[in-house]
């Protein structure tokens, strides 16, 4: 097929595709399906070898949140039954990480419901991040606690925080129907603070809310121009007593074609595969790894995910291999270190799904479980 020969060829040399060929690969057949995954395929290759990064989420204060993000089963006026609770003690979250990094994590997500930090509240995550540090050598760390206020930034990356997560999660055209407590805006603006705080930036996307093919390629080029190291593709995760409950538009070859499509427009950046791979990717899991570099182990925010376990297996089985502590994930024109922000010349982005593909037949309610272990209870983590 011409279009993934010259999307191939683009990717190798760092070229961002054109809209009209990120929209096409959303348009491919179940037909040319693992086509479009070994074309893309190559690509991550070249970049990133056979390496899957693994990282670790700890929700440091879950639920109550006053914002209302329609994806969000800690929203405000949610009616999910999840687990609630105030900000974990310093000694409290690092014993949670520290199950994923036994697991093989080399990164710590950090993560807190709500607008966005006070004063006070980034000196409580300051505590954690050194809490971890000192009792994990060579750890990542990334914050995602909302949006900053001016200097915040400054202050996580002098308590050692390595990268900070905001994700842009739609269009700019769009993001009013999902949320309206806060604008793309001011998303774009924390993002930005981030990274010229000297973190590294991470920003994706959450597919499978009702957007168009041209919403999330609008996405997509937006991502591009904030030039983050890290894209998280979400899957949306349909949670009861949320207003996207009964959102089930994606199949596995459809996010499978996102994934893809984020390749592509992202070639040299650390795609990960973030929440609802189990959800919608299910038994497909092994072949979106040939398109991602890094996966989430082990549970979510507030559902759960994957036995630990199981996603190392499934690792091996595929023919790759967790990357290490002391291997540097991004390619070195990139990387001025560890997980650094990169220098010029980048090119980064993601993409989401197309019409193509028929919907399930019935939506797989069965495969969304309110996470009840791990950080706020007595229970052990997933990991």
């Amino acid at each position: 097929m011409d279009l993934l020969n010259t999307l191939v060829d683009k990717g190798l040399r760092r070229e961002t595709p054109t809209r009209g060929e990120a929209l096409a690969v959303l348009a491919t057949s179940d037909d040319d399906l693992l086509d479009v995954v070994a074309a893309a395929g190559r690509v991550r290759r070249h970049w990133f070898g056979r390496r899957v990064k693994l990282n670790y989420l700890v929700n440091l204060k879950s639920g109550l949140c006053p914002e209302d993000c329609s994806y969000c089963s800690q929203r405000l006026g949610s009616k999910a039954d999840i687990l609630k609770y105030t900000w974990l003690k310093p000694d409290q979250a690092s014993q949670a990480a520290a199950a994923g990094l036994a697991g093989g994590a080399k990164r710590v997500c950090l993560v807190a419901s709500g607008r966005g930090p006070t004063d006070r509240d980034v000196d409580r995550v300051s505590e954690t991040i050194k809490a971890i540090k000192d009792q994990n050598e060579g750890v990542e760390v990334c914050a995602c606690l909302g949006l900053l206020s001016d200097g915040q930034a400054e202050r996580l990356r002098e308590a050692g925080a390595d990268a900070y997560n905001h994700n842009l999660n739609t269009s700019e055209s769009t993001y009013g129907d999902i949320t309206t407590t806060h604008t793309y805006a001011d998303r774009v603006d924390t993002v930005r603070k981030a990274h010229a705080a000297g973190l590294s930036a991470c920003s994706g996307l959450i597919a499978g809310m009702g957007e168009s093919d041209e919403d999330l390629v609008d996405v997509v080029f937006s991502l591009r121009e904030l030039d983050p190291d890290s894209v998280p593709v979400n899957f949306l995760i349909p949670m009861e007593g949320t207003p996207l409950a009964k959102e089930w538009h994606l199949t596995p070859q459809r996010c499978l074609r996102i994934l893809a499509m984020t390749r592509f427009v992202c070639p040299d950046v650390e795609v990960r595969i973030a929440g609802g791979r189990e959800v919608h990717l299910r038994t497909m899991q092994p072949l979106a790894l040939h398109l991602a570099n890094s996966i989430f182990l082990g549970d979510y925010l507030t559902s759960e995910g994957q036995a630990g376990k199981a996603d190392l297996e499934m690792i091996a089985d595929a023919g790759f291999e967790v990357e290490g502590t002391g291997e540097v994930t991004l390619p070195e024109h990139r990387a001025g270190g560890g997980c650094g922000s990169h220098e010029g010349g980048g090119v980064c982005g993601s993409a989401a799904a197309g019409s193509c593909g028929s919907a399930p037949e019935e939506p797989r309610t069965d495969l969304v479980a309110v996470r009840r272990r791990g950080a706020g209870t007595d229970l052990a983590p997933n990991a």
